[in-house]
């Protein structure tokens, strides 16, 4: 198993709840202050930029609300695991403190459209970014890439690659979330699914038996589709992103795929501002955490 914390590894097979996703960086930052309520005249440069969005995190995961009863783990970005919360690294602060698995996305984002999808760009210092998640004592990453047509050659050029930089992940000690997102408003999106899953279990027909990966996948059009994932030995977990849907879409189609839980970002952080008093902000989180909850314990 390589240095996998197996107490973390654990409670990511069996625990009962979900995975925040508190990942958004780079381009989606800005919009993010948006939505809480922190307009671009607020800051001048990135570093005041970053510090206002791990504000922003801190008090999400300091609420009494963000507790390990629902969650299971949460998503940071690099910035986030390089900042402290009183005075502990993020992900120490969270496992410590709190109970919650840390993970750290590692994408650089998406490369340009080709054969139905969006691959990810090269992510040139991997390895090192590896080095210093073991050392953030970090249990897993994420990355990210997006499959917009059913296009058989880009589908399995996308899982193929997921699964390439997966073993890379995994031989550093960590666990890779593997997240091939099928765009929910794709024409062919059903199409879509069932070649993903084939090629899904094709990697991980391949791999040697100790490897363990998660997997992040858009809710299926059909309900349960990826039962077959989850049954898989390979396979910690599959997790759900909320994709676009509002909460209550995206917790109604959850609840109705046994097994599957969430792992939202926009849908998590829906409805809070840093206007709001601490009252009124866990007057919001609450329910949100515990809305997300139900129907990922289904």
């Amino acid at each position: 198993m390589g240095n996998v914390n197996l107490k973390q590894l654990d409670r990511m097979q069996s625990g009962k709840g979900f995975i925040a996703a508190l990942d958004q960086s780079g381009g989606s930052t800005p919009k993010a202050l948006a939505q809480y309520g922190v307009q671009e005249s607020s800051f001048s440069n990135d570093e005041e930029m970053y510090t206002l969005v791990h504000e922003m995190r801190t008090r999400i995961i300091k609420s009494h609300s963000f507790d390990s009863k629902y969650i299971l783990g949460a998503i940071l970005f690099e910035n986030t695991m390089d900042r402290k919360i009183d005075g502990q690294w993020t992900a120490d602060f969270l496992w410590e403190k709190k109970n919650i698995v840390p993970f750290l996305k590692v994408d650089k984002g998406l490369a340009d459209p080709a054969n139905g999808v969006q691959l990810m760009k090269p992510i040139p210092d991997l390895d090192q970014l590896l080095t210093r998640a073991v050392d953030r004592n970090i249990f897993g990453t994420k990355m990210r890439s997006v499959i917009k047509e059913a296009n058989a050659t880009g589908i399995r050029e996308i899982v193929e690659q997921q699964f390439a930089v997966g073993k890379q992940i995994f031989k550093k000690g960590l666990v890779p979330i593997i997240e091939p997102e099928v765009d929910i408003y794709s024409a062919d999106k059903e199409k879509s699914e069932q070649i993903l899953k084939e090629e899904i279990l094709k990697q991980l027909n391949a791999l040697d038996k100790d490897v363990k990966v998660m997997l992040k996948l858009s809710i299926p059009t059909v309900n349960n589709f990826y039962k077959e994932l989850m049954a898989d030995s390979h396979v910690v977990r599959v997790v759900a992103l909320s994709g676009g849907y509002s909460r209550e879409e995206a917790n109604q189609k959850l609840s109705e795929n046994h097994g599957l839980i969430a792992s939202f970002s926009r849908a998590l952080s829906e409805g809070l501002t840093a206007g709001q008093s601490d009252d009124e902000f866990n007057a919001v989180l609450g329910p949100t955490i515990t809305a997300i909850y139900e129907a990922s314990i289904t």
